[in-house]
């Protein structure tokens, strides 16, 4: 049956402040200001390459939400499900973000307590679009936010699921937001509607308390909750300017373990937003291919590669850049200097 959306998000979305270059947040005087968010950078990335997507939130019905409906629109995501609030205590999350330098590591610094997110009503959308999507993607932040978004996403993965759609939820785990215990036991909660799951090594470990290889792992997960497709990358840092990423996804039909050589030595311009890319790379290629892993894999290394070049959190690739970063790293012969 035909969906009006490929895919449907739902998160916060935030304002980021950044001081220019690798200036510090306590001693410079500028910051640039961008639109950023996990679920947002999701379906920013799968628009690019060639897919309708949307995305659920609320927003200040103000100047600054008004700056955000235009950035959402300009990646071409929908703002169909974009609701307002017009109350006085109306507020848009913020996060400042300061770029690493070795051996300084980047920072974060959040100010998202009593957002207008914190009043997303169930009420506030029509039964219609729980049969929208083909897939619905969320992620673990909005469970950490609070009791009302996280009882308000779990509905939402139900309602979605009720319907058949593929639930898609990335881990994203926060320290800041809640403690390891908290997401365990209400990630375990909803994993059981879970299709496609997206969790690191580190995660599995230190949240889950898994043990063992990372295909163990994966496995494991796939086997008590019955996901179809588990995902997670792997990233070695050199330093916080050069990195290697690359991913192993499995697939319980199959039985199959994917991976590939990782991408080596990646200029790290901007690492925020790049597992987010990935992603989008991977929900992509198993929209545009009836769930091959093969190609999830391929289109999710290179864009989460090529977004650590990219400022801000957003990504910026087309199809046809990304088809042409994944025959350059499948070619073993001469590679040429520029695109051109």
């Amino acid at each position: 049956m035909s969906k009006d959306f490929d895919l449907l998000t739902l998160g916060e979305i935030l304002l980021r402040l950044s001081p220019p270059d690798n200036e510090r947040i306590d001693r410079g005087d500028l910051f640039y200001k961008q639109v950023g968010g996990a679920e947002l950078n999701v379906a920013s990335g799968v628009s690019l390459l060639g897919l309708r997507t949307g995305i659920i939130s609320k927003l200040p019905q103000n100047s600054l939400g008004r700056y955000v409906k235009n950035r959402v629109r300009f990646f071409g995501v929908s703002d169909d499900y974009l609701t307002y609030d017009a109350a006085d205590d109306q507020r848009l999350g913020i996060y400042y973000y300061e770029n690493g330098a070795y051996p300084r590591k980047p920072s974060v610094v959040y100010d998202r307590d009593y957002t207008s997110i914190h009043k997303i009503n169930l009420n506030d959308y029509d039964a219609s679009l729980f049969s929208s999507a083909r897939i619905f993607h969320t992620t673990g932040i909005m469970l950490a936010l609070g009791e009302h978004t996280r009882a308000t996403t779990i509905e939402m993965i139900k309602r979605f699921k009720e319907r058949g759609t593929l639930i898609s939820f990335d881990v994203n785990f926060r320290g800041n937001l809640w403690t390891g215990e908290e997401a365990r036991k209400t990630i375990e909660e909803i994993l059981p509607f879970v299709d496609i799951f997206f969790c690191s090594e580190d995660t599995a470990k230190l949240t889950f308390k898994k043990n063992g290889a990372l295909t163990d792992m994966m496995k494991e997960f796939s086997d008590e909750y019955n996901i179809s497709v588990v995902a997670s990358t792997q990233r070695i840092v050199h330093s916080p300017k050069i990195h290697d990423f690359g991913s192993v996804i499995y697939d319980a039909e199959k039985d199959y373990y994917y991976t590939e050589d990782p991408y080596k030595s990646i200029d790290v311009v901007d690492r925020i937003g790049s597992g987010d890319a990935y992603i989008s790379g991977v929900l992509y290629g198993l929209l545009s291919t009836n769930m091959d892993c093969e190609k999830a894999l391929q289109y999710g290394n290179a864009t989460g590669s090529v977004k650590n070049t990219i400022p801000g959190d957003m990504p910026s690739s087309t199809l046809d850049e990304i088809e042409r970063i994944i025959k350059e790293h499948q070619n073993t012969g001469i590679k040429l200097e520029m695109d051109r």
